[in-house]
């Protein structure tokens, strides 16, 4: 019987002692065997056949300039500084990621802003896949469609219903950059059609995506909640290809401008001769606001005049949780509306709902100035939708506000007074200037 060891004789070589160059032989096993009499491939030719067949494989895998990108090249930890839970979510996908390829069981599902390594992971199972032999299809979700729609010209050398099978059927398929295709009807259906098959066959499937689940159309959700068959990672990491923002600021966040304000920096003014009751609340307020940071839990809502210190507390408490976790969202009572108007643009990347969505339910969010905004019906709603929210999820915020609580919206103040959520403190402190005072 041919074993499969290394041979020094190449595809053809008459003096391979096992074909003597035909690069076949028959099988070495008794008369009485159904394998008597059948031809083999030698050993001297099956590496040109193994080589062939991975060059196949890659070329219908549709890889091209990704068959770079390997689990050996990718760094599990990010970059150097990376707060240690976004770097843990990183490694935790990369482990993941080379688990599944190992077994080639069930779906994986790789959640995350643009740029946190979701592509590189899928890319890297890909090429490991082909590698082992399995026959792979990498396919960006706009790109499918497009190859779909394509089936329909005169162009198309194959027809669309083999096209759709071949997707439905190849053995690991890895959908990238889902939800960034345009969601018609057409699509949509499509999209459920390939994913449905696929669930109910249990056939391997990576998908990465930089949308929440729950804006997943609702029949495909419900496949990828399944515990079952799909492994979901969510990547906290910022993004890569950015090292500006190297903690991963939210587009819409102000964070970054408040660097510097930091618990460490916060003043308590004692030689400003301020009156013994300003200095204590100050003292109070930079207390609870350290061990809010610490953990972030329910409602905290900074009352006082301009210039006070509020703005410097709430963002020492996102600059906090950005060190140790992900960056909060920080916005401006003013700017958040600015930011949800500007959806309504033809120009605007981003819907409305979307928009909306992403501000009401991030995990902690900062709300500056509330009381600044224009009071206009619609203003005065949305605010309201969002705190109703974040109420009744519960979800922590930050709060600054230079108005009396009898000055807010009654709707607002109702959330805000509910003592078993949300905790109020006033500083009493003036705006501060800077100037020191001599003590007599």
């Amino acid at each position: 019987m041919i074993k499969s060891e290394q041979t020094q004789y190449g595809p053809g070589d008459p003096n391979c002692p096992y074909c003597g160059g035909l690069g076949y032989v028959g099988a070495d096993v008794p008369v009485s065997d159904p394998e008597f009499g059948k031809l083999r491939i030698c050993v001297c030719r099956a590496k040109e056949l193994n080589t062939r067949q991975r060059e196949h494989l890659q070329t219908i895998s549709n890889l091209g300039s990704l068959s770079e990108m390997t689990f050996d090249n990718f760094q599990p930890r990010g970059r150097v500084g990376m707060p240690r839970q976004q770097a843990d979510t990183l490694e935790q996908a990369y482990n993941t990621a080379s688990n599944f390829v190992g077994t080639l069981k069930g779906w994986l599902l790789l959640l995350g802003r643009y740029g946190t390594g979701k592509t590189h992971l899928a890319a890297a199972i890909a090429n490991q896949a082909v590698k082992m032999g399995v026959e792979t299809l990498f396919l960006t979700v706009p790109d499918l469609l497009d190859w779909l729609r394509f089936a329909f010209s005169a162009q198309a050398e194959s027809g669309f219903e083999s096209r759709f099978e071949a997707i439905r059927n190849v053995p690991l398929l890895i959908m990238d950059d889902f939800g960034t295709h345009n969601a018609t009807a057409w699509a949509q259906e499509k999209l459920f059609q390939i994913l449905d098959y696929r669930y109910v066959a249990k056939l391997p499937t990576v998908i990465t995506s930089n949308l929440n689940l729950n804006d997943f159309e609702g029949r495909i959700n419900s496949r990828l909640l399944d515990p079952q068959l799909v492994t979901r990672v969510d990547i906290l990491a910022p993004d890569y290809r950015n090292p500006t923002n190297d903690v991963g600021h939210h587009e819409l966040s102000s964070l970054a401008l408040h660097g510097s304000q930091t618990f460490e920096r916060f003043e308590l003014r004692k030689d400003e001769g301020l009156p013994k009751g300003d200095v204590q609340s100050l003292s109070e307020a930079l207390s609870i606001a350290k061990s809010y940071a610490e953990r972030p839990q329910g409602w905290l809502v900074f009352f006082g005049p301009y210039g006070c210190g509020k703005t410097h507390l709430a963002a020492a408490i996102g600059n906090y949780q950005a060190s140790i976790s992900v960056p909060p969202l920080m916005v401006v009572v003013p700017d958040l509306l600015d930011h949800l108007r500007a959806s309504f643009s033809p120009q605007s990347g981003t819907s409305l709902d979307k928009r909306f969505e992403e501000i009401r339910s991030t995990y902690l969010l900062i709300l500056d100035d509330l009381g600044t905004q224009s009071a206009t019906p619609w203003a005065r709603e949305k605010l309201y939708q969002l705190f109703n929210y974040r109420y009744i999820a519960e979800l922590p915020t930050v709060i600054t506000t230079s108005l009396a609580p009898g000055e807010l919206d009654p709707r607002l103040l109702a959330r805000i007074s509910d003592r078993r959520l949300s905790k109020p403190v006033y500083m009493s402190a003036p705006a501060y200037t800077g100037e020191k005072k001599s003590r007599k």
